[in-house]
């Protein structure tokens, strides 16, 4: 009953009583936000998407954003991209996590990582758990210097693998993450962005592929984004500390 309930609050989310435009001005801040004077850097594995997502950014918004090559199917590599960013800057007040970016969802079974793990668990809760923990040392240090005393870390998961192994992991971090360092200004939220229109599905079959396009409400990517904008820079987030956050900001 609780899954079936899950699956009807994401199909059809309430009308949102937060936009963008309530995001305050971010400079000297580190996140997806470039219109709000946000330094931004972007981890993925594909430079090419990247690179063209950078220069439509740019065109939106006069500023441009930092490619960080991250492949988190390798945990070599993903250790590589957060030594790359530290080399580089020393500050960082919020990191997202995001299974939507650069994430899978059903690839085939016999997928694996670099690393011999499972392809979907190793991409979309490892990497985001060994990357957090590389980067953990320059969040605490943050806290020092910002302004609030604190930094936000999130992780994002999709409706598909809810109540799953892979799931439940991230949240099991991010509450743990809240737990040991949010007497140090570490702010940890979990985020389910909702039925986001994306191509995260690329490896489900054509009848659940029609099942998704036909009879899931799915919403675009600006309106995807919210609940982990919102999480990241609005003043009602820093007590959200240790909590699950579903679409457009139900939390459990």
């Amino acid at each position: 009953m609780g899954i079936a309930l899950s699956i009807i609050q994401e199909t059809f989310p309430p009308r949102p009583t937060w936009s963008t435009n309530n995001i305050p001005d971010l400079k000297a801040k580190w996140c997806a936000l470039l219109s709000r004077n946000a330094k931004v850097y972007i981890g993925a594995r594909n430079q090419t998407k990247s690179e063209e997502a950078i220069k439509c950014l740019k065109e939106l918004t006069g500023k441009e954003a930092i490619f960080l090559k991250l492949d988190p199917a390798n945990l070599r590599a993903v250790k590589g991209a957060a030594e790359e960013f530290l080399s580089k800057e020393h500050e960082l007040h919020i990191l997202y996590n995001n299974g939507h970016f650069r994430g899978v969802m059903a690839p085939p079974v016999e997928q694996s990582t670099a690393d011999n793990y499972d392809l979907q668990f190793g991409t979309n809760a490892l990497s985001h758990f060994c990357f957090t923990k590389l980067l953990l040392p320059t969040l605490i240090s943050t806290t020092k210097t910002s302004p609030n005393g604190h930094v936000k870390a999130m992780s994002s998961d999709n409706l598909y693998t809810q109540k799953t192994m892979l799931t439940q992991a991230n949240i099991v971090v991010a509450m743990e993450l809240a737990r040991h360092y949010g007497d140090q200004g570490i702010v940890s939220i979990s985020l389910n962005p909702g039925n986001v229109r994306t191509d995260l599905g690329r490896h489900l079959g054509p009848v659940k592929k029609a099942i998704i396009k036909y009879f899931w409400n799915q919403q675009d990517p600006e309106h995807g984004a919210l609940t982990q904008l919102w999480g990241g820079t609005s003043p009602e987030g820093k007590n959200m500390n240790s909590k699950v956050r579903q679409s457009l900001a139900i939390v459990n």
